[in-house]
């Protein structure tokens, strides 16, 4: 029995049952849009709302599967601007290391120590490999973060790698380090569930391009880890991945499974996506670095759609500078994912790290619910000797448009509400996918094209703001910091910067600008190298105990 009108509207409006419609089923359906139409109006449009119907009937006979694209590419551009051009610019270099006596520590190892590592042939790519996949098998299932363990094909890498290594052919900073992806990436041979029930079997032949360029880079695929079910929380179809520093606590999410991992040691670096906070949250929870990259310098090309508008893809690591290094792998055009750009990594030279103009919110670090790590992260800013400028956050309803998302994500998971498969996801709280999807159906397409042109009125502002500033370091959770930069696809590094009263990690962002990430994520690594926030490791997990 349907109780509620608003279900009835949307079967008797979409096509879900087949019946015939009224003026009186319209004059519902304009409460809904905030509308009033006179009875003569509703008389006109009776008929034209029955052909839509049958047209959306005949379209939903069409098989249209997540990986369709969007054909409408989202241009974060603002007007008058093109993606910047030159060289690339970057200098990245191993870190010497001495190897450890127990190779298990080098479990916390970052990117650059394990590269020079494995360069000098002090360890192979296939002693470190079993050394993780070990730990996988340890404490993946007390942590709930893996969902397959990729053991053939990595032993498969790490010994092509080691081969080529001992023959001169050297592939550059990541070749032999293994590395995990969330789980929303497709590898040829293995499950790509989504982390949801009603995908836990599906196997897409296809290889996303991000796991082709790591692969091209001879890093080693280790784990498929986990994430909330299609990108949402932490919670999976096999459980609740949790927070290597607080095991009665989620690790966040989406990309739960990359932050989860990469803290407790079980990888080398993880590959995240982020669409509204997705690597900053879990970055946050479980005290690693996360790079979420400017939009359309990365290819999403077979990664599960969430938002063609605002999902994003990127590196969860121990140190910015690892971050960087595997950035400057993954960006780049593909010949698929059509909204990419390929635009130069200019990563600044160290003696002018200190000319970049760095902004700071001057309300978020004013207001009385700072925490004290965010006052003690500004005070260690300005003692690097930064003159750090007083900017705020142009006033924008930002919120208001947020259904973006929603909308997007319901047209992506269009199949999965009309079958009613959605009843098989874990979570069905009133926030959680399942009724998120039927909520978005009634969101009008105008009003999705009019929140996006409003969205170019956002860049626009934000762009004025970054003209006077390079760089701006603000709470990673301040106001509608996280959504606005996300709709404008502005690049964020967030990085560890204290623990919480629970004994939680806390975290700090730094925010560029469109296409600038090697500014951001130098001012990022400036900062953290004058703290040691990210060299601190969850003790149950540490391999000395």
């Amino acid at each position: 029995m349907i109780k509620n009108i608003s279900i009835l509207l949307v079967f008797t409006l979409f096509g879900c049952e087949k019946k015939s419609i009224s003026t009186s089923d319209l004059a519902s359906a304009e409460k809904i849009m905030g509308l009033e139409f006179t009875q003569s109006e509703r008389d006109s449009l009776l008929g034209t709302v029955e052909n839509r119907r049958n047209q959306y009937e005949k379209l939903r006979s069409l098989d249209l599967t997540n990986d369709v694209a969007f054909p409408l590419y989202y241009n974060p551009h603002p007007p008058g601007m093109n993606p910047p051009k030159g060289r690339d610019r970057f200098n990245f270099n191993d870190e010497k290391t001495a190897m450890p006596e127990n190779i298990e520590a080098c479990a916390f190892l970052t990117v650059p120590q394990l590269a020079y590592l494995i360069r000098t042939q002090q360890v192979s790519s296939e002693a470190l490999t079993r050394m993780y996949i070990d730990r996988l098998k340890k404490h993946g299932p007390e942590l709930e973060c893996v969902i397959t363990i990729t053991e053939d094909l990595a032993i498969k890498q790490a010994r092509k790698a080691d081969m080529e290594i001992a023959r001169g052919k050297y592939r550059g900073l990541l070749h032999g380090i293994p590395w995990g992806a969330k789980d929303l990436l497709a590898v040829p041979g293995y499950k790509t569930t989504w982390g949801a029930m009603s995908y836990k079997d599906q196997v897409l032949n296809e290889k996303a391009t991000v796991v082709e360029k790591l692969e091209e880079a001879g890093a080693v695929l280790v784990a498929k880890l986990t994430l909330g079910a299609l990108a949402w929380g932490d919670v999976w179809y096999g459980g609740k991945t949790k927070n290597p520093w607080n095991l009665e606590q989620g690790s966040s999410g989406s990309s739960a499974g990359p932050g989860s991992a990469t803290a407790a040691g079980l990888v080398g670096f993880s590959i995240g996506s982020e669409t509204w906070g997705s690597i900053v949250s879990p970055a946050t929870r479980n005290g690693v670095t996360g790079h979420r990259p400017s939009f359309g310098t990365v290819s999403r090309a077979g990664a599960m759609a969430l938002s063609w508008t605002m999902d994003k893809l990127g590196p969860m690591t121990r140190s910015v500078e690892g971050a960087a290094i595997v950035f400057e792998t993954i960006r780049g055009t593909d010949e698929k994912d059509r909204s990419v750009v390929d635009v130069p990594f200019q990563y600044p030279l160290p003696n002018r790290i200190k000319n970049l103009r760095v902004g700071y919110i001057a309300s978020a670090f004013s207001d009385s619910v700072v925490s004290e790590n965010d006052k003690a992260s500004f005070e260690k800013l300005k003692s690097m000797g930064f003159e750090l400028i007083p900017i705020e956050l142009p006033a924008f309803p930002s919120y208001s448009i947020s259904f973006v998302l929603q909308a997007e994500a319901a047209a992506a998971f269009d199949e999965l509400t009309r079958s009613n498969r959605d009843d098989e996801l874990v979570r069905q709280i009133k926030n959680a996918w399942p009724n998120v999807f039927r909520e978005a159906r009634f969101i009008p397409a105008v009003e999705y094209i009019n929140a996006n042109r409003a969205r170019t009125l956002l860049i626009q502002k934000m762009t004025e703001l970054m003209e006077t500033i390079d760089v701006y370091v603000v709470p990673s959770f301040y106001g509608d910091n996280l959504l606005r930069t996300n709709l404008t696809g502005h690049p964020c590094v967030v990085v560890p910067n204290g623990f919480n009263d629970k004994g939680s990690p806390t975290s700090i962002s730094f925010i560029g600008d469109l296409y600038e990430d090697g500014n951001v994520l130098a001012v990022a690594k400036a900062y953290q190298e004058a703290t040691d926030w990210h060299k601190q490791y969850p003790p149950k997990f540490d391999v000395k105990q």
